[in-house]
């Protein structure tokens, strides 16, 4: 009963106990009667249904239900099991949970198994800080028992996360998650990296990485954010040593050089002879990595001549200096050069020719660093040169090896140095810097860059230095800034042609799943292509305890990876029965490699996986596992002819996260995508927009939500939002959520107080129904397929506004409103009535079904106050019958609700001037223009649509002063009283009032329902 239904029922009451006869006529009316209560009290009654869902085990009972259907499988991305939910996972978990709930009642068997990530950083280093409070050291401690510390930390946090999760209102297979610590799990891991290491896609190389110093790590894309960085910045002059001869022959590989070309060649060096090419650089620590400078063919150079400048300045008259033509004249302010003139073009052929001396040869950088033409290289910002340390960055890696043939042509050694160490110190690679640090161990800056930029100045190298702020990488565990540093590593390939995947590479094949896959929203498909096709070989080694090995061994002579089934198969049994504490215990892999192999010829690799490759596996030990996921076996998916369907949820920075790592993963082993639908949802920030954190205070923790609302109430909050976008929460907007819920509530409990009048034998056929029960059906039936279509396309929001629209602007404030009376007062065998009844059946079946997935717990509780037992859950979303569609009764109601609005409108102003109670009291004059409309009005009861005891129609405009609404021109009403007597039993003012002598003070309607009660009652 709503608030107006309560007040309703009381004034009825007063009333007619005032009346001069003595009989209560309220204890005759058809009030609503239900226990579902008003007050939802969620945060005591939820856990009481999850506790009934537990003992009834629903989540068997639907699997068993939906057995045969085809399948809609939504994977869980596993979060990480260290620390207590946020609001982000609320989110995500609620999402999956509306997916999943909505695919089954759309009628698939839609399971869902829940996972969680549980190796890797995080949860290391919580280990290891425990160790320093308790002053052990890790190194002293076996790595077996460390791992076991490990695994107990992640053990506690997944159960917490569990209760949390669970809390939500989510159904999954609970009792049987996947975890990536399992030892079947771990098992499969290392069967997949040996699958890629079987068909040549792993290999060990040295590149430079971005690396943690925090952390001794090398981390992956994925683990990196970019945050605000304050830079040294400094532009250094690289003296041109000499230009080579056969200029051409160094940039295109020919194999002669003409007399014309090496007569160019000595110009060229007499025109740059004293003069020096200039890079700019925001890492100064690279400087001793330095071993080349990368042009670009498509810039215009020039030498320039330095005429005016300050006498301590380091830019001195004389100077000639190549630059970039459109940099020149920043960079020469930035040098505080007051003058200076351009001497000459500077060819491709030329640059291509040149050698330059390191500016710290004096302290034993004494090898040439020559020019290379590089398509990285714009003349956006610098000076069109770019310092290129092969050891401290991708693209400086990538030209420098594509130039290794020519180097050791020309008799560079193409040697790639090591000039950083794990700690972030100098090695003996960086002469006259070792042990100066380019970051601490707490990643704070170190004295790298003083020293070099000290030494530089020293060389009279250096004509500008600055600062800059800008975008910097960093560690998104430690939060503090990381470097790019050569270090020998494992990867994975993607631009090898691999046989296993007909040839092509692993970026083809990724690249093409990717356009095989349903993105949602559809703009995720150009992000992740993007990521996909500039990204480098992926970096799948770690130097950390906590993980999954990667499982290989390595011939100490040849450098060749052992490719032995049986070895592999050995590796798997033991990882299955004993996890991957099986490759930490056996010191040099000898239960493995034996018979067939001398351990001592054979090196075991001792680097973990990167968790990435971990949870990117997970399809792999969940959706192929018949043994441990019976439920989810036999998967026959879309694109191999079958209906299965297999979806990825998660936010969006998963594009560069656990999309990415699965896609390859799966792409490498499989030759395919491991999905075939992804989708995407925003971050939550509170109600300004603001990130949350908790020094700013604006943190909405979903316990405490739960505690004071309840779980349906985030639910609806996630469901209102906008999810494709960041989604904003706090105070006031989960008022309004909640007071959304209360309408959708009350809407509800109405229904379920009327229909505690309904009697089965009372259903009322179709074509028997009056027009406005008609309508109502129609309105359900054209909600029909916008809600599935919602559904199938997961757009809750929509759903959200069509059935809060519906049910409270079309059901609760008009039909409902309207139908009270039949309801109340018609007498117990009216035609109206029941028709009335066996809609609202109809409605509520219909709408609690269509909600259960988004408010799980009320549809559940509404389902049993009206059923007593089973589970909306359960239920499929109901078949509509297409006979209910009547575009022509609608129409003609729309027009009857126009006109009614303004009948409404001149009420509404009567009540607030006191001149009615209720608009039961008053009998309005209507008057309209148009011919066809006011025929179409009189077809129908419009007083009882009006809810007025009497209503008149007038041909006409009407008076000028008449009440009218511009958005329905042509009708004007005139408010009057009702003429009559108030009926004690029904409060309708009408003429019969007394007819019946048995009844003087009600209506001849009510009369005979108070006949039809007695006789009721009598029986």
């Amino acid at each position: 009963m709503t608030k107006l239904d309560a007040a309703d029922a009381k004034a009825a009451s007063t009333t007619a106990a005032s009346a001069d006869t003595a009989f209560d006529y309220s204890q005759t009316l058809f009030l609503p009667q239900t226990a579902f209560p008003m007050r939802a009290g969620l945060p005591q009654k939820e856990p009481e249904l999850l506790k009934a869902w537990e003992e009834g085990d629903l989540y068997g009972r639907l699997r068993q239900s939906a057995a045969g259907r085809p399948k809609f499988v939504l994977h869980d991305g596993p979060p990480y099991a260290n620390g207590n939910i946020h609001i982000g996972h609320a989110l995500n978990k609620i999402l999956k949970d509306v997916v999943t709930k909505s695919q089954q009642m759309l009628g698939f068997d839609s399971n869902y198994v829940p996972g969680w990530d549980c190796h890797g950083l995080p949860i290391e280093w919580k280990i290891e800080e425990q160790y320093r409070a308790k002053g052990k050291n890790k190194d002293a401690v076996p790595v077996v028992e460390f791992r076991k510390e490990c695994r107990t930390f992640a053990e506690h946090w997944l159960d917490v996360q569990r209760t949390e999760f669970k809390r939500l209102g989510v159904i999954g297979d609970w009792d049987h998650p996947y975890s990536t610590m399992s030892f079947a799990a771990e098992a499969q891991i290392a069967c997949e990296i040996m699958k890629f290491a079987v068909t040549g896609q792993l290999y060990r190389g040295s590149k430079p990485v971005m690396w943690s110093v925090v952390e001794k790590t090398a981390l992956a894309e994925a683990e990196v954010e970019y945050e605000d960085h304050v830079s040294d910045t400094i532009w250094v002059k690289f003296p041109v040593r000499y230009t080579a001869g056969g200029a051409v022959a160094w940039t295109d590989g020919s194999a002669e050089a003409s007399e014309a070309l090496a007569q160019k060649s000595q110009e060229s060096f007499a025109k740059l002879i004293g003069a020096s090419v200039v890079i700019w650089t925001t890492t100064p620590w690279t400087i001793p990595g330095n071993r080349a400078i990368s042009f670009s063919s498509r810039i215009a150079y020039g030498l320039y001549e330095v005429t005016e400048a300050p006498a301590d300045n380091w830019a001195k008259v004389g100077d000639k200096l190549v630059l970039a033509d459109k940099l020149a004249d920043e960079v020469f302010k930035q040098a505080r050069v007051s003058a200076f003139k351009r001497l000459s073009d500077v060819s491709r052929a030329e640059l291509a020719g040149v050698r330059c001396a390191h500016p710290l040869a004096a302290l034993g950088y004494t090898f040439d660093v020559p020019l290379l033409d590089g398509d990285h290289v714009t003349d956006d910002t610098g000076t069109g040169f770019v310092h290129t340390a092969p050891s401290h960055g991708r693209e400086d890696f990538e030209i420098w090896m594509a130039s290794r043939r020519l180097l050791e042509a020309r008799g560079i050694d193409p040697t790639i140095p090591y000039p950083v160490d794990a700690d972030g110190a100098y090695t003996k690679d960086a002469p006259g810097f070792e042990g100066k640090r380019v970051l601490t161990h707490k990643g704070e800056q170190g004295d790298a860059n003083k020293a070099v930029i000290a030494a530089l100045t020293d060389a009279g190298a250096l004509i500008a230095r600055g600062k800059l702020k800008h975008q910097y990488p960093h560690s998104w565990r430690s939060k503090k800034p990381v470097i790019f540093r050569n270090t020998p590593q494992w990867f994975i390939a993607l631009d090898k042609p691999t046989p296993s995947l007909d040839g092509k590479t692993l970026r083809e094949v990724a690249l093409r799943s990717i356009s095989e896959t349903r993105w949602v929203p559809a703009t995720g498909e150009n992000r992740i292509t993007g990521m996909i096709s500039n990204r480098p070989d992926w970096v799948v080694s770690r130097q950390r305890a906590w993980g999954v090995p990667i499982t290989v061994f390595v011939h100490r002579e040849s450098g060749e990876i052992l490719k032995d089934e049986a070895v592999n198969a050995r590796i798997a049994d033991a990882f299955a029965n004993e996890g991957a504490d099986a490759w930490f215990a056996d010191a040099d892999g000898a239960r493995f490699l034996a018979p067939e192999h001398d351990p001592a010829a054979w090196e075991k690799v001792t680097d973990v996986l990167d968790v990435w490759f971990d949870s990117g596996s997970t399809h792999a030990y969940t959706l192929e596992d018949p043994v441990h996921f019976p439920g989810l076996a036999g998967i026959k998916r879309i694109r191999d002819g079958g209906l299965d369907t297999v979806m990825y949820l998660e936010g969006s920075d998963q594009h560069r996260g656990w999309f990415h790592s699965s896609l390859l993963e799966s792409c490498g082993t499989r030759g395919r995508a491991p999905y075939d639908v992804v989708l995407t949802h925003g971050f939550v920030l509170d109600e300004d927009g603001r990130k949350m954190s908790k020094s700013l205070g604006n943190t909405v923790a979903p316990q405490d939500v739960i505690k004071a609302s309840g779980a349906d109430i985030l639910r609806l909050w996630v469901c209102a939002s906008d999810y494709s976008d960041d989604l904003r929460i706090g105070p006031e907007i989960l008022k309004t959520t909640a007071d959304t819920y209360r309408k959708l509530r009350n809407t509800l409990r109405w229904m379920l107080g009327s229909l505690a009048h309904f009697r089965d034998e009372d259903r009322v056929a179709f074509a028997d129904m009056p027009e406005l029960e008609r309508l109502m059906l129609h309105e359900l039936a054209l909600l029909d397929p916008v809600v599935r279509q919602a559904y199938a396309d997961f757009d809750y929001k929509k759903i959200h506004a069509a059935l809060t629209a519906f049910m409270t602007a079309d059901l609760s404030a008009f039909y409902f409103d309207v139908r009270k009376d039949a309801l109340y007062c018609e007498p117990i065998s009216s035609k109206k009535r029941k028709a009335a009844l066996t809609v609202i059946d109809r409605l509520f079946d219909t709408l609690v079904t269509w909600l259960a997935p988004v408010l799980s717990f009320t549809s559940e509780e509404a389902w049993l106050a009206r059923y007593g037992a089973g589970s909306v859950h359960l239920e499929l979303f109901p078949a509509i019958p297409a006979e209910w569609r009547d575009e022509a009764l609608a129409a003609k109601w729309e027009q009857v609700r126009r006109v009614r609005r303004v009948v409404t409108g001149a009420l509404e102003i009567e009540r607030a001037n006191k001149r009615i109670g209720s608009s039961l009291e008053a009998a309005p004059v209507v008057f309209i223009t148009e011919e066809a409309l006011s025929a179409t009005i009189a077809s129908v009861d419009f007083a009882e649509a009006c809810i007025t005891s009497g209503l008149r129609l007038e041909a006409g405009a009407g008076p000028a002063d008449a009440f009218r609404l511009d958005e329905v021109p042509g009708v004007a009403v005139v408010p009057a009283k009702a003429e009559g007597t108030k009926c004690a039993r029904s409060w309708r003012i009408t003429a019969d009032v007394g007819a019946d002598p048995a009844f003087p003070d009600i209506s001849l309607r009510d009369a005979q329902a108070m006949r039809e009660w007695q006789a009721a009652q009598a029986a």
